[in-house]
């Protein structure tokens, strides 16, 4: 495919780019149609299974993503091998870690992913060249820098059941940045092995609390993983938000 043809009805683009889902609200959205046209040549696009390595902990950066769809799994690795999931991205997030050798997390694909991947001295150019690029990057680690506030709050203080309503909305309400309906559905992105590491409590514990949901009519659950949810605001305010 020739990413640099253009289509006839937004000749400004390159097709890679009006096909992206996440070119307006990622950080490609501070890019003029000819700076798009400039990565677009540098850029590989690939869709990745469940379980696929993004990037490892201590492996040198070669190359960062932008997360087109999907959900991907952020880990810490201590040295007696115990593992820590630190945090989840969804589209259109940027993936990786600019101006440093090594990745600081694992990142693996919980869900189906699709990425569009950059060479590492690509985008740092491009950020030394692009002050909207380098702006557009700060926001989103400010943000994500707020949500990890929210999280500790939530992985502190709240209790068994807030925790689980705390991590559903947070899926409800990533996945979906731009549904404006009362409800929503959609598979759970991890296991609940994986979903009790990432709160803090027992499988046990979070199946419960899932349970209890259920019975409440807060949630509705098919076939284990397919969730769902009817009000979000209910789910909000058994989050405790």
């Amino acid at each position: 495919m020739d990413i640099q043809r253009k289509d006839v009805h937004n000749s400004d683009l390159p097709v890679l780019c009006q096909a992206c889902e996440s070119r307006h609200r990622g950080v490609c959205g501070a890019l003029t149609p000819d700076q798009l046209l400039q990565l677009s040549k540098h850029s590989t696009r690939r869709t990745l299974e469940p379980g696929a390595e993004l990037a490892g902990e201590s492996i040198q950066t070669k190359t960062y993503s932008n997360i087109i769809s999907g959900v991907v799994k952020l880990s810490k690795m201590m040295a007696d091998g115990r593992q820590q999931i630190v945090g989840l991205q969804f589209a259109p997030d940027f993936l990786g870690r600019p101006f440093r050798k090594e990745n600081g997390v694992s990142a693996e694909a919980a869900t189906g992913v699709k990425v569009c991947s950059f060479p590492k001295q690509v985008i740092e150019r491009m950020i030394g060249e692009m002050p909207e690029l380098e702006h557009k990057l700060l926001e989103q680690t400010l943000d994500e820098l707020d949500e990890a506030r929210n999280w500790m709050l939530t992985l502190g203080r709240k209790t068994a059941g807030e925790k689980v309503a705390s991590f559903l909305l947070l899926i409800a309400t990533h996945a979906f940045p731009d549904n404006e309906s009362d409800s929503v559905e959609f598979e759970l992105p991890m296991s609940r092995m994986d979903i009790a590491d990432f709160l803090g409590l027992t499988m046990e514990t979070v199946s419960r609390q899932l349970t209890k949901l259920r019975a409440d009519g807060v949630i509705r659950i098919i076939n284990n993983r397919h969730v769902e949810v009817p009000d979000i605001a209910r789910l909000s305010d058994r989050a405790g938000m």
